[in-house]
């Protein structure tokens, strides 16, 4: 498709109903209502062909001045190699502005981002499935939107970024549990509806232990639903969401532009996304 037959507009709730058509013929899961949460944290572009059809999407996620996430970037397979990838690339560069850049790559798509400057920092993996049945772990409990500014600052501690507006959206749609010790929260994990499912994340725990203690809350009461949980490959939970019936079925490449400085990280620590779009 030549690149004169496509143009770019601002991505607006009108666009949802083509966006999800185009991630359906890439198999991803997301619902219309998917879609929307994301356009609701985001700003973004959609290429519409010659007959008003969207073609390409992009979107931008901004936590603060702090960085931006780049998410759903994908080109129609019919518009592929004449650029299109680039120029939504460029687009969401203008409106990220100054911020770092962080991503979640797919094999199709990490040569354009290394040529664009984006840097590896690691490995996402995907795990999905109907879950076993599990005991309820203690000390966990559910939370309330009381908790939600604690969550928030140990959030931000644990990602290096200011996601309030993700946690507000998280609470709209879903639910929060967390660790306490002597009435302070130690860790949290929310859970969403998404696709085919809820998938479960952010998890922020101090260690692994704590990190399966908040997914069993959410999974022991579902025995037999379909869960999802994207985590990255070197938190050590990979094995034993197996074990519990998720299998891993894909994930991607964890990219950085500018590069991290490789500090190590504070505890809490990361142990699943949100999702991979949103970090």
């Amino acid at each position: 498709m030549p690149q004169g037959d496509i143009e770019l507009q601002a991505f607006g709730p009108d666009h949802i109903e083509g966006a999800v058509a185009l991630s359906r013929q890439e198999n991803w899961p997301h619902r219309p209502q998917d879609w929307q949460m994301a356009l609701q944290l985001s700003s973004g572009a959609v290429a519409l062909d010659d007959h008003g059809r969207v073609a390409g999407t992009i979107l931008v996620t901004p936590y603060g001045m702090d960085c931006a996430m780049i998410n759903m970037v994908i080109v129609d397979r019919s518009a592929r190699g004449n650029g299109l990838g680039r120029r939504l690339m460029d687009k969401a560069f203008a409106l990220a502005g100054n911020r770092p850049l962080r991503l979640v790559a797919t094999a199709d798509g990490m040569p354009l981002y290394e040529k664009l400057g984006f840097v590896p920092s690691g490995t996402i993996v995907q795990h999905q499935g109907e879950v076993a049945a599990l005991d309820a772990p203690e000390r966990v409990e559910a939370a309330g939107k009381d908790d939600l500014p604690e969550l928030k600052a140990m959030d931000r501690d644990a990602y290096g970024a200011d996601r309030g507006v993700l946690i507000d959206a998280l609470a709209e749609r879903g639910q929060f549990a967390v660790v306490r010790r002597n009435g302070v929260i130690e860790a949290y994990a929310a859970i969403r509806p998404f696709g085919r499912g809820e998938v479960i994340g952010p998890v922020i725990a101090g260690s692994i232990d704590e990190a399966k203690a908040l997914i069993g809350f959410f999974a022991a009461p579902r025995a037999g639903a379909f869960l999802r949980v994207d985590t990255g490959s070197g938190t050590g939970i990979a094995s034993w969401l197996e074990e519990i019936g998720l299998a891993h079925v894909g994930g991607g490449v964890a990219m950085d532009r500018p590069p991290k400085n490789g500090a190590e990280q504070a505890r809490p620590k990361v142990y699943a996304l949100a999702n991979q779009a949103l970090g």
